[in-house]
């Protein structure tokens, strides 16, 4: 594949991705921290405010006591909001906030008595100061914490003026509490990348896949007929056919993952004849392919047998249930497409003469469609083969069809009995982004 045809068709892939963009989950592990904390500190207010009432004619100077209550009453008025989310819990806020508490501490020796002070009566802020301490927590982990409590703390040394024990354990108890709480902050927030990347990663895959499975389902399958066609005419049409196996191999090569440039002259391998058994890659045959099966409509319920009806011919018998068998319109065109890609695989592989049989089974939970030939069957290992040969009949077409729907598709094979496919739907689904594909003969 030449450098130019490589860019259009990577710009191919691209605008059709543009159409379709993977889907991000949005998620935040910190909002719930938030909310907590902004609960914490209009409680511990109310506690503040009571404690402080309760204890008024208690302090030397009570007409001070009241003023700070009173300021700090106002300034949670005005910033209770602010630690609702990252955004509005801004540094300068966070200074601010610290401030008051820091403030509060200090000034607890000149309105309280020193006999109060050492008896281990609380400073004017009391546990509120916590609060404004977990806010540096949760907005820049454990350092943050580790400098707003150590504030807190000193101060707390210099309100008290000695190494009271009650003061200390206080003290280290704010300080690991706080640390603590800023290190699972800082897990958590690690965590949640890792986890949106991979979900990224996820969807990039899946749309990757749906791409691969349509070039599958189509250029793929065309590059593979003219290539063989050209082989068994001969002539000129023998080497047009060479170059279009040249750029299937490239062009399968890119889908899959890489860009490998396989040496010119060199002749793709024919998939392999009757031996093989219906599993491997599909390449259709256009003279016995069934005639295409009538695209649904863009939304509401489908019913399946009208979709693989038209599969039925001379070496292909369908069975259906008398009642209509419904879908979404997008998951029954999937799985007709998965179908059809079975099918393919029987004429390629089990070879013209086999025949093939499609049984539809309408269960309450679920659709199932089972497509058996009497094929010689396929040998052990040969799915796997075919997927790390970059083959995507199976892995794409089919499997990765049933896995977009949530379904699965199970092969039970037996050499020299032929082979069963069955295709599992559940009812009320339908592929992300709407219908992905249409069924292809």
């Amino acid at each position: 594949m030449t450098d130019t045809q490589t860019r259009t068709v990577r710009g191919g892939l691209a605008a059709k991705g543009r159409s379709k963009p993977p889907k991000a989950l949005r998620m935040s592990v910190e909002l719930p921290l938030w909310r907590a904390l902004t609960g914490y500190r209009i409680l511990t207010l109310v506690y503040t405010l009571c404690l402080v009432g309760l204890s008024y004619q208690k302090y030397e100077h009570p007409p001070a006591a009241a003023a700070y209550m009173g300021a700090l009453t106002v300034w949670m008025v005005l910033t209770w909001r602010r630690t609702t989310s990252a955004e509005r819990c801004t540094r300068h806020f966070l200074l601010a906030d610290l401030g008051f508490a820091v403030g509060g501490i200090l000034l607890t020796p000149l309105v309280d008595t020193h006999a109060r002070i050492m008896d281990g009566a609380p400073t004017l802020p009391s546990i509120w100061t916590a609060g404004a301490v977990l806010g540096f927590a949760i907005k820049g982990g454990w350092r943050w914490a580790a400098v707003a409590s150590s504030a807190v703390a000193v101060a707390n040394l210099v309100e008290r003026q000695e190494l009271a024990r009650d003061t200390v354990h206080n003290v280290v108890l704010v300080w690991v509490a706080s640390v603590a709480i800023g290190y699972v902050v800082e897990v958590a927030r690690a965590s949640e990348r890792t986890l949106a990347r991979a979900l990224q990663i996820e969807a990039a895959t899946r749309e990757r896949e749906r791409l691969a499975r349509d070039i599958h389902d189509s250029v793929l399958q065309v590059l593979a007929m003219v290539q063989r066609r050209g082989a068994a005419i001969g002539g000129e049409a023998a080497e047009l056919g060479r170059m279009a196996g040249e750029q299937e191999v490239a062009l399968r090569t890119l889908v899959a993952g890489g860009l490998v440039s396989p040496p010119r002259g060199a002749a793709r391998t024919v998939p392999q004849p009757a031996g093989e058994g219906a599993a491997d890659d599909a390449v259709p045959s256009a003279p016995t392919a069934p005639a295409p099966a009538p695209e649904p409509a863009d939304d509401g319920p489908c019913d399946v047998r009208a979709l693989l009806a038209p599969f039925a011919g001379a070496g292909v018998t369908f069975s259906e249930p008398g009642a209509p068998v419904e879908l979404p319109a997008a998951a029954a065109a999937e799985l007709a497409a998965a179908v059809s890609a079975a099918l393919d695989n029987v004429r390629v592989h089990a070879g013209a003469e086999a025949r093939a049989w499609i049984l539809v089974e309408d269960e309450p939970q679920t659709v199932i469609v089972t497509v058996r030939d009497d094929g010689p069957g396929i040998p052990e290992g040969r799915l796997a083969d075919a997927e790390r040969e970059g083959r995507l009949g199976v892995a794409l077409s089919i499997r990765g069809r049933l896995r977009d729907l949530g379904g699965a598709a199970e092969w039970v094979s037996v050499p020299g009995q032929g082979t069963e496919v069955e295709l599992t739907v559940p009812k009320g689904t339908a592929p992300e982004g709407g219908r992905r594909g249409k069924a292809r003969a």
